[in-house]
């Protein structure tokens, strides 16, 4: 059965020292709106989340380069190993819902060769249009994002007699700031995915967990700690309010605490970071 309740959620977290979302078109510096409030993306966001799923084990289909577990190199090779020979369009999307989980919770949009195996058949695209909604966060406050000049050291050359010559380099990082992002889950849409309430259990079980085996040099371990993660479950498939007055029912304080107003019809559960 696919999902019974409409659901929103939210998540707050700080960051330490670390670059939570680096910009590569402007030299990888944490990203910030033109008023300086620091932002981090929906897609850098369902990155992660898809990672702690394939941590989970569940199956991913969109997997990042240095989490690839069963041997395929791009989407397209992962897609025809599953789906190549199916011909019916809604058949392809349905087997590839039931088989990849982020595929079912966000969405996907697939090149569908009509005809199945056959070459010479036009090609379509199969979008599926996931119930899961993530947006980007923002910092409650401007952040100060800091710059320090930095060695780097390529590998060496030829034998490895000769060592290359150090080049210097910059590194960014947000030094301090709390941040916030929401999301939401459709039951309308989930009919169509087969996003299920085990689904919705499994990404609430996750994410206090969000930041947990996503170290890096940019982003070392504790430097980035989910705060709170605010649950809201309505009592019906259509909700009992919009999401946007949900969101506004939750003041997220400068050091982190929540307040959060109760509603009618809907039931709030407050989670603590891992």
């Amino acid at each position: 059965m696919s999902l019974t309740r409409k659901i929103d959620f939210a998540v707050v977290f700080s960051v330490s020292h670390a670059n939570p979302n680096g910009d590569p078109l402007n030299g990888n510096r944490p990203r910030t709106t033109y008023e300086g409030y620091g932002e981090v993306s929906d897609v850098c966001l369902k990155r992660k989340l898809r990672d702690r799923l394939q941590d989970a084990g569940e199956a991913i289909f969109v997997q990042s380069d240095d989490r690839k577990t069963d041997g395929f190199v791009t989407l397209k090779q992962r897609a025809d190993a599953m789906l190549k020979n199916i011909k019916d369009k809604d058949t392809y999307a349905r087997t590839a819902c039931e088989t990849w989980f982020d595929v079912r919770a966000f969405g996907q949009v697939f090149a569908f060769k009509k005809g199945g195996k056959d070459e010479g058949a036009d090609a379509v695209s199969c979008g599926i249009r996931g119930p899961v909604t993530v947006q980007s966060a923002f910092s409650l406050k401007p952040v100060d994002v800091a710059s320090v000049q930095i060695t780097k050291s390529v590998s060496n050359e030829g034998d490895g007699t000769k060592r290359s010559a150090d080049t210097m380099g910059m590194k960014h990082r947000v030094d301090s700031g709390v941040y916030c992002f929401f999301g939401a889950m459709s039951p309308q849409l989930a009919e169509k995915t087969g996003f299920s309430d085990e689904d919705a259990a499994k990404i609430k079980a996750l994410l206090p967990k969000l930041f947990e085996n996503d170290a890096s040099s940019a982003r070392p371990d504790g430097s980035m700690r989910v705060l709170k993660v605010v649950w809201w479950e309505h009592d019906c498939a259509n909700g009992r309010c919009s999401s946007a007055r949900v969101h506004d029912s939750l003041k997220v304080n400068d050091d982190g605490t929540i307040e959060v107003a109760p509603q009618e019809g809907i039931r709030t559960e407050v989670l603590e970071g891992f």
